[in-house]
């Protein structure tokens, strides 16, 4: 079995010719405004290179492209980053580019893909992730995969015209565990 491969998606190395896609994606506002809570503005391919560069040169931060397995099909990206090698910890972020391709399952697949990974590859104890509260399709991901809330960044981002929480998730890798066994 390979580790990286599911039955829908496969997760591998991202090329510097997917970052055509990702800029497209930057175009669209809806997009960065549940992705980051830096300003919507588009980024230009030399940004995301530069982006891209930074995951080339380091052990604490991982990047996957996630692709669909029957026509390899680039449809989003996996980040595990600002890994603490000493603590086992580290964060995880998911990007679906293309509305048309959210959901269908395809983050949830690329999440248990990028979970195994993370807790059997990299042996990492807790992984964790922030997310907006009116981002209410993610929150029910990160729960349907097991995360916990663990806190609130109360009134951290003003969008849409009024303040919003950004929320703390993680997941441990007993909690995986157990959540996987009880699949089985």
């Amino acid at each position: 079995m390979n580790l990286l491969t599911g039955e829908t998606i496969k997760l591998t190395a991202l090329t510097e010719d997917d970052l055509t896609s990702i800029t497209t994606w930057f175009e669209n506002t809806t997009f960065t405004q549940l992705f980051d809570a830096l300003p919507a503005v588009p980024k230009t391919k030399s940004e995301l290179t530069s982006w891209y560069e930074e995951f080339t040169d380091t052990n604490t931060q991982f990047l996957f492209a996630i692709r669909t397995r029957n026509k390899n099909n680039f449809i989003g990206y996996i980040e595990i980053d600002g890994i603490l090698w000493n603590h086992g910890v580290g964060w995880i972020s998911i990007a679906i580019g293309d509305n048309n391709n959210r959901g269908k399952g395809y983050g949830y697949e690329s999440m248990e893909l990028a979970l195994d990974f993370a807790f059997y590859e990299l042996n990492l104890n807790r992984v964790q992730l922030t997310v907006f509260d009116y981002n209410q399709s993610s929150i029910s991901l990160y729960k349907k995969l097991g995360f916990q809330q663990e806190g609130s960044y109360r009134e951290f981002i003003h969008r849409y015209g009024k303040r919003h929480d950004m929320l703390l998730f993680g997941l441990l890798k007993r909690e995986w565990e157990s959540r996987t066994e009880k699949l089985e």
